[in-house]
């Protein structure tokens, strides 16, 4: 079993990478395969709304420009996503918009098939507030796409500013190592 997860904020080593490392440490206590794709300040671009994906119905954007459908492929191939994403004005970056909303279309326009059943969770970091947005935008893309989201013991977020600050933020350890364990708890129960 794979989790594949993107690190939607520029930060290669911030928070939200730090808290997505935390979740794939009991992860891989279980023996499940992890990779993380730096996807925050690279070069990905929206959805132009052209429709090619209903046309052509062939598991990719007809977008060439950047690498999403390299990500759409890394999708394919695992049994677990996470988006992780730092709080922007009450919502996800722009890099992880352009994540979602293409391989959200390339799926739809394939019947669902690209992520239906498929277990998706999201990592958020925020400085105080706004985080809940980020959070259910992340969700709500999971739920319309037919995945499996599993809880946690609170929000999957972590309170945190500079990079490094969510080692201090006991409550959002421990809310991403649970969230860590109960997504290997169900990958294993999916795959048994």
């Amino acid at each position: 079993m794979k989790v594949v997860a993107f690190n939607g904020s520029p930060r290669v080593n911030g928070n939200t990478a730090q808290g997505i490392k935390m979740v794939f440490k009991e992860l891989e206590k279980e023996g499940i395969t992890t990779e993380l794709i730096q996807l925050g300040g690279r070069k990905v671009f929206g959805c132009l709304a052209c429709g090619k994906c209903w046309d052509k119905q062939d598991r990719r954007c007809v977008r060439q420009d950047d690498e999403i459908n390299s990500f759409i492929q890394k999708i394919e191939e695992a049994d677990g996503i996470i988006i992780g994403s730092p709080t922007y004005f009450s919502n996800v970056s722009t890099e992880v918009k352009a994540l979602i909303d293409r391989a959200g279309f390339v799926n739809k326009a394939n019947g669902g098939s690209v992520l239906r059943g498929k277990v998706g969770a999201a990592v958020v970091s925020v400085r105080r507030a706004g985080s809940t947005f980020t959070y259910s935008a992340i969700n709500f893309f999971f739920g319309i796409a037919e995945m499996i989201i599993p809880g946690s013991s609170y929000w999957n977020m972590t309170l945190s500013l500079e990079p490094g600050d969510v080692q201090k933020d006991e409550e959002g350890i421990q809310t991403f190592q649970t969230l860590g364990k109960n997504m290997a708890r169900l990958l294993k129960q999916l795959h048994s």
